[in-house]
C-alpha cells in the first residue's frame, strides 16, 4: 500500500483488511430476553457522537451472549446506524468490549495491525464523509444505510504510522472532551441529587419538624421550607404547597412538524428538526447532526424553540424503554446551531408558565421517565408505543412547591448549570477542531503531522 492510498471500504473488505456484520434479525432476539443486568445490547440511540451513550441500555443474559457470538463487539469496531441517525458514527471503547451489536446497527471491523480504527472513525465525522453519507442513504423520511452503500464510502488510508499520529492527535482532543462529559454527568448527578433531597424526600421539612436544621442549606434558604406536613391525595406532603397538576403551569403545548427535506412554494424556512433518539445525546451534551427541514412559515415561527422549552418525546416506546424523554433547552444549545430548532411530530413543545416552574418540571419529568412511572400512560402496538400526553399533564399530580422554593432551587442550580454550559461550549470548539484537522494532517500541514521515514 503506498503512503497515501485513495480506496473504498469495500476495497478493504475484499482484500481482508476489513469486515461488515449487519444486526441480528429481530426474531433472534426478541424483546423478551431483556433483563434488568446483564450485556448491553446496543441500538441507534446509543450511537453519539464517535462514542457510545450508555443511558437506557437494554440488557441480555449470558445464554443470549453465548447465542448471539457473532454479534459480540470488540474494542476498535465502529457502529453505524442502519436507520435514522445515519450520519453518526461510535467506536467501540475498551470498557465496552464484549458487548452486543443490536439488530438495527452495521458493525465494522478493521484489522488492527494494518488499520488504525480510530484513524477510521475520525476520518467519518469530517464533513465530507456525512455529506457522503447523507446523499446516498436510502429514504426520504427515514434514510437508511445498507452493506452495499458502506462498501463504497471513499477513504484515505495513508501510512499506518501516520494513521497512528494522526489518531494520537485528534484522540487528545476527545480525552478532553470525554473529561468534560464527566463532569457534566457529576454535574447533572448532583442537580438530580439536590431535586431528590428538596422535593421528592422533602429533606429539608422532615429536618426542620424534628428541630434540626438542613443540612448543606443556607439559613436563608432553610426558611422558606415549612416545618410540618398536611395530608394530601398523595400522602404527607409539606404543608402549604399545593398538589396539582402539571397541566396548570403549562402556558403552551404544540405538537412538532416533519416539514419537508427541500423547500417548495409552501415550505419556505428552513430549520433543525430534535427527534426523540436525538435526545439522550443533547441531554449529554453531546450536538448530533440534526436533519435540515423546510416548513411553513407560520408553523417555524410557532415551533420554533426558547430557552426554557421543554421538548418531551410522545412516540416511539418499547416494551422494555417507555416513552417520555424530555429535554430542557438551553441558550447554549439553541446557539450552538445556525438555524431554529423545532421538534418533530414524535415530540412535543411545552413551555411552561415560568422558567422556574420549568427548571423543577424537567427534573420532575426526568425522575418519572428514569423510574418507569410513563409506562401506564402509554397506548399502541406492541413494538411502537404512543404517550397519552394530554392526560399525563391534566391528572398526574404533584405537590408544587411556593415561588420562593422554586426560585431558590432555581439559584442552587445555577452555578451548576453555567459550569456544564461552559464546559459544553468547550467541548463544541474542541469537537469541531477535531472533525476539521483530518484532511490537513493528512496533508501534512500542521507541524509534526507529516510522516516519518519508516
Amino acid at each position: 500500500m503506498s503512503n497515501r492510498h485513495e480506496c473504498t471500504l469495500g476495497d478493504l473488505i475484499d482484500d481482508g483488511r476489513a469486515e461488515l456484520q449487519t444486526g441480528p434479525f429481530g426474531t433472534m432476539l426478541h424483546a423478551s430476553a431483556y433483563e434488568d443486568s446483564g450485556t448491553p445490547v446496543i441500538a441507534v440511540k446509543h450511537i453519539g457522537d464517535n462514542a457510545l451513550i450508555h443511558a437506557d441500555l437494554p440488557r441480555i443474559g449470558k445464554d443470549d451472549v453465548e447465542r448471539l457470538q457473532r454479534y459480540k463487539l470488540r474494542q476498535g469496531d465502529i457502529i453505524f446506524a442502519r436507520k435514522g441517525s445515519v450520519s453518526r458514527r461510535a467506536i467501540v471503547r475498551a470498557d465496552e468490549d464484549g458487548w452486543v451489536q443490536g439488530s438495527d446497527c452495521i458493525r465494522l471491523r478493521l484489522d488492527t495491525d494494518k488499520i488504525n480504527p480510530a484513524f477510521v472513525a475520525y476520518c467519518f465525522g469530517t464533513q465530507a464523509h456525512i455529506t457522503w453519507i447523507e446523499q446516498h442513504a436510502h429514504g426520504a423520511t427515514m434514510p437508511s444505510l445498507n452493506q452495499e452503500i458502506l462498501r463504497l464510502i471513499p477513504i484515505m488510508l495513508p501510512s499506518k504510522e501516520l494513521q497512528d499520529h494522526i489518531a494520537h492527535i485528534l484522540g487528545t482532543l476527545d480525552d478532553k472532551i470525554e473529561l468534560n462529559r464527566r463532569m457534566n454527568r457529576t454535574l447533572e448527578a448532583i442537580a438530580r441529587a439536590i431535586f431528590k433531597s428538596w422535593f421528592v424526600d422533602f429533606d429539608p421539612v422532615h429536618a426542620k419538624a424534628e428541630g434540626r436544621e438542613p443540612i448543606g442549606m443556607d439559613p436563608e434558604t432553610a426558611a422558606l421550607f415549612p416545618d410540618s406536613f398536611q395530608d394530601s391525595p398523595l400522602g404527607e406532603s409539606p404543608k402549604g404547597w399545593v398538589v396539582g397538576s402539571l397541566h396548570e403551569h403549562i402556558n403552551f403545548a404544540l405538537g412538532g412538524d416533519w416539514g419537508k427535506e427541500t423547500e417548495d412554494e409552501v415550505h419556505t424556512e428552513p430549520a433543525y428538526c430534535i427527534r426523540g433518539t436525538d435526545l439522550p445525546a443533547l441531554q449529554q451534551g453531546q450536538l448530533p447532526e440534526l436533519r435540515l427541514r423546510y416548513l411553513k412559515p407560520s408553523s417555524r415561527e410557532k415551533r420554533s424553540l426558547q430557552p426554557f422549552d421543554v421538548v418531551f418525546e410522545v412516540s416511539g416506546g418499547s416494551p422494555t424503554q417507555s416513552t417520555g424523554r424530555s429535554l430542557l433547552l438551553n441558550r447554549r444549545l439553541l446557539g450552538a446551531y445556525d438555524l431554529p430548532l423545532v421538534c418533530t411530530n414524535f415530540c412535543r413543545l411545552v413551555r411552561f408558565s415560568s422558567e422556574e416552574v420549568a427548571l423543577f418540571a424537567s427534573f420532575l419529568l426526568r425522575r418519572l421517565y428514569s423510574v418507569g412511572v410513563f409506562f401506564a400512560h402509554e397506548t399502541g402496538t406492541t413494538t411502537i408505543k404512543n404517550f397519552a400526553f394530554k392526560r399525563f399533564f391534566e391528572n398526574f399530580d404533584v405537590a408544587i412547591p411556593d415561588q420562593s422554593v422554586l426560585s431558590a432551587f432555581s439559584q442552587a442550580l445555577a452555578p451548576l448549570l453555567e459550569a456544564r454550559a461552559l464546559s459544553g461550549t468547550e467541548s463544541d470548539v474542541l469537537s469541531t477542531q477535531r472533525d476539521v484537522l483530518p484532511p490537513h494532517l493528512l496533508a501534512g500541514e500542521i507541524d509534526g503531522s507529516r510522516e516519518g521515514s519508516g
